[in-house]
């Protein structure tokens, strides 16, 4: 499945109207190509350690794309900001995630609501707990 799909699919998973933060999109995506690309065909990122958790540029990019494409809006609420799907895009996932299978559909949609549902600093201690590899070791102090 490609970069752009995934992501549509993920924001979908998380419902009509709901945002994700950088760290949620980025953990969702991670969590879904980590656990899941069995059941999509495949990993989509290259993800890497990183200041927050997992990261791929490449998340970015696609945002980036799919918000001149119409499908995702930025939205800055002063010190953080949020994607949000447009009703374009909520379809276009919710039909990407309706063509799943049923277990790659349910997971993502608990994926989405699961990184939605845990505090910047929650979900940050949770991937690190359990993906330690994913720390970025150059902030860790001896």
């Amino acid at each position: 499945m490609e970069q752009k799909a995934i992501l549509l699919a993920a924001m979908a998973g998380g419902g009509r109207n709901n945002g994700f933060s950088p760290i949620q999109i980025q953990t969702a995506l991670f969590l879904i190509d980590s656990e899941a690309s069995e059941d999509i065909g495949g990993r989509c990122f290259n993800f890497e350690p990183h200041h927050h958790g997992p990261f791929d540029r490449a998340v970015y990019e696609a945002l980036n794309d799919l918000e001149i494409q119409g499908q995702v809006e930025q939205i800055n609420t002063g010190r953080h900001r949020k994607f949000v799907l447009t009703a374009d895009g909520f379809d276009a996932g919710s039909e990407i995630l309706g063509s799943m299978d049923q277990k790659p559909n349910n997971y993502i949609r608990r994926v989405a609501e699961w990184v939605r549902s845990l505090s910047f600093q929650e979900l940050l201690a949770s991937i690190y707990h359990h993906y330690p590899e994913m720390k970025n070791k150059r902030l860790i102090r001896a």
